[in-house]
């Protein structure tokens, strides 16, 4: 007899990863929407990459505080994480924010996290690969090869931000963990992949997992200031671009028991239906200002 309940699958970890937060009209649609999706997919786990939430230029305390009380489980980042001054002080107080893992040493912060869910531990590594990635980091491979080995003494539950610019390297880092961790998801690129697969061994993996911001834009920036630098060569700022957003990245099912993953489904989300206006750069030298494949 068919009762129209349903029924929730037993044993199973539900995450959501979305991809780099793009200045004040992506956060603002992240902050609007994860209530709403988590309640729709039954979340229990969200992960965030925050790195481009300030003025599409890294993150602010102020920021991750707001994302986590959106419901955000965890916020990670890449390459831009120290371009916002008051950072340094934050991650020494915010351990949900990371930096990528394979930073030397020393420095502020943590690349990994494990947090209890109420299904059971769930981990988070962030790390950042190293072709055509400025700075050159420690090697990622040999970063997650010691801390997944850690990590796993805890929980099999384990996701990985690999933030990187190539195809390749992200694929590599995503084969030599599978079987080692539930999934490896891209970020960096800001463009959403369709390669969306789980590897023999169990890992779900997406090359990136694309941006949650403006779609009418060049990467989450306004499309004139991009092409005329194209076109011209001459240095330019980068506004962040107004408009409709989208929120895009993979929604992840986990055995919570073994750490495999059972399915994989990339998202594609509207944002608000109220349209963001446009938020300025923040002010940075001309001369340094990063060029349209830095952003």
């Amino acid at each position: 007899m068919t009762t129209g309940f349903v029924v929730a699958t037993v044993g199973m970890l539900t995450v959501l990863f979305l991809g780099d937060v793009v200045g004040e009209p992506g956060r603002k649609a992240v902050i609007a929407r994860v209530p709403e999706l988590k309640e729709k997919h039954a979340l229990d786990f969200v992960i965030v990459n925050g790195e481009n939430a300030a003025g599409g230029r890294g993150i602010t305390g102020k920021i991750t505080i707001e994302l986590l009380r959106a419901g955000v489980s965890v916020v990670t980042t890449g390459d831009h994480i120290w371009d916002q001054k008051d950072i340094v002080s934050f991650l020494a107080l915010e351990p949900r924010l990371l930096r990528p893992l394979n930073y030397p040493d020393g420095a502020p912060g943590g690349g990994s996290i494990v947090l209890e869910t109420a299904k059971g531990k769930i981990g988070v590594i962030n790390v950042q690969a190293r072709t055509f990635m400025q700075p050159i980091l420690e090697n990622p491979f040999r970063a997650l090869e010691t801390a997944v080995i850690r990590m796993r003494q805890e929980t099999a539950n384990i996701i990985v931000d690999a933030h990187g610019e190539t195809t390749s390297e992200k694929i590599a880092l995503g084969r030599f963990l599978d079987g080692k961790v539930s999934a490896v998801i891209g970020t960096h690129t800001h463009v959403q992949t369709a390669d969306e697969q789980i590897f023999p061994g169990g890992t779900a993996f997406l090359c990136d997992a694309g941006m949650c911001g403006p779609v009418d834009s060049i990467l989450g920036r306004a499309i004139e200031p991009i092409m005329n630098r194209f076109v011209s060569n001459l240095p330019a700022s980068f506004p962040v671009a107004a408009g409709k957003v989208r929120l895009r990245g993979a929604l992840i099912e986990i055995d919570e028991t073994t750490g495999r993953a059972l399915r994989i489904t990339r998202v594609d989300e509207p944002g608000p239906s109220e349209p963001a206006s446009p938020e300025p750069e923040p002010k940075v030298d001309i001369e340094q200002a990063p060029t349209p494949e830095q952003t």
